[in-house]
């Protein structure tokens, strides 16, 4: 087919350019969504590692799991992050929100929570 009769049929022109658009906005929200779940399993993965290896400075645990959250630029506060230690385990909790926007016309507040003990 050559490439002036494309633009003759305009059904087949439609269809494809119909089909390219709803394929691109399927990738758009795909990123736009899975980034910050991407995100949130990161920083889950850091947190239980270092309670893994915390040897029971619980300061030090907090101030490590904040900087891997300002590292991955999510936003929370180091307040926010609570570590507990118990005789056999330390415990790492926090909870966030994210808001994800899509083109101005869908807006998603997603809440993500951490809880691990190791």
């Amino acid at each position: 087919m050559k490439p002036c009769q494309l633009f003759r049929n305009e059904k087949g022109f439609i269809k494809f350019t119909v089909v390219t658009i709803i394929l691109a906005l399927c990738v758009y929200s795909g990123i736009k969504f899975g980034i910050p779940y991407y995100k949130h399993a990161a920083l889950r993965s850091e947190a239980k590692e270092l309670a893994r290896i915390s040897l029971g400075d619980v300061d030090k645990t907090r101030v490590l799991v904040f900087e891997k959250a300002r590292e991955l630029k999510i936003p929370i506060e180091e307040k926010a992050i609570l570590v507990t230690k118990t005789e056999r385990s330390v415990r790492v909790r926090t909870s966030w929100e994210e808001t994800v926007d899509l083109l101005g016309y869908y807006q998603k507040t997603l809440r993500f929570n951490i809880d691990v003990e190791e």
